[in-house]
């Protein structure tokens, strides 16, 4: 798939450097100041990862994912043993949600280099795809930090719907780090979609004796309660969800409270 996008990429860039140079001035105008003196900036100084990595930033600030994503991918062409060229591919491939594509770019950033940080992100990646990879990259991570290893497998186990060994992951897991609020809302959705909703609310409670604050332990609290028939509990949750979600937005909460006939 790289491949595909990497010539369809060279495709472009070649078809647009041979147009003539009154249909390039005529691009030039069009674009906008910002994009506009960073692109020149660049071609005065080819060779600056800086000045890339801003122009590329200014696309993925824009939420324009697909020039964020070709333009690393033609410094890339420039530099294909790039590190922080792949880092940032992989990154905008992830927040773009093309998980499978994004895979590929970690997979081949560990190559070039296998750090521990580059290893836990695609062994999450492997997990939430239900790919058992998962397994290999957590092993790796046994040797330079159990929790999250254990917290990689929880999710593996957690996607391919063995709820029970997820459970027990997130549970070692805490064990070793009782502050890991992810481990404690994965453990508690867990617990949840096996129908076991006042397990779920305890792993919830201590979630919030770590974090008063923590938005998404008040929203599963509220669907737990909701499954209960406790509404006025399940509401008020929802509510706190959002009061502490950043911007005071959290969608699915607000949808489960018009879903309630209440109204933010």
């Amino acid at each position: 798939m790289i491949k595909i996008i990497f010539f369809a990429t060279a495709l472009l860039f070649f078809s647009c450097t041979g147009s003539n140079s009154s249909e390039k001035k005529t691009m030039s105008a069009d674009l906008p100041e910002e994009e506009k003196k960073l692109r020149e900036a660049i071609k005065a100084h080819p060779d600056s990862l800086m000045l890339v990595e801003n122009l590329v930033q200014y696309f993925r600030d824009n939420n324009n994912y697909s020039e964020a994503i070709a333009e690393t991918e033609k410094a890339l062409q420039r530099d294909s043993l790039n590190e922080k060229l792949w880092y940032m591919k992989a990154l905008m491939l992830f927040e773009n949600e093309d998980t499978t594509k994004a895979i590929t770019a970690w997979e081949k950033i560990i190559k070039i280099n296998p750090r521990p940080e580059y290893i836990k992100t695609l062994g999450f990646l492997y997990a939430i795809t239900k790919d058992n990879m998962a397994i290999a990259m957590s092993d790796l991570m046994m040797r330079v930090s159990p929790p999250e290893a254990l917290f990689i497998k929880g999710i593996y186990f957690g996607k391919i719907g063995e709820k029970e060994n997820a459970i027990a992951f997130f549970n070692e897991c805490l064990r070793l780090n009782y502050k890991d609020l992810m481990a404690y809302r994965e453990k508690a959705i867990a617990e949840y979609e096996l129908g076991r909703y006042v397990d779920a609310l305890k792993t919830l409670e201590l979630s919030l004796a770590v974090k008063q604050t923590y938005d998404e332990a008040y929203y599963w609290t509220g669907r737990c309660y909701e499954k209960l028939g406790k509404n006025k509990e399940a509401a008020e949750n929802y509510q706190m969800a959002i009061q502490f979600a950043e911007g005071n937005d959290y969608p699915e909460a607000k949808d489960a409270l018009g879903r309630m006939g209440i109204v933010q």
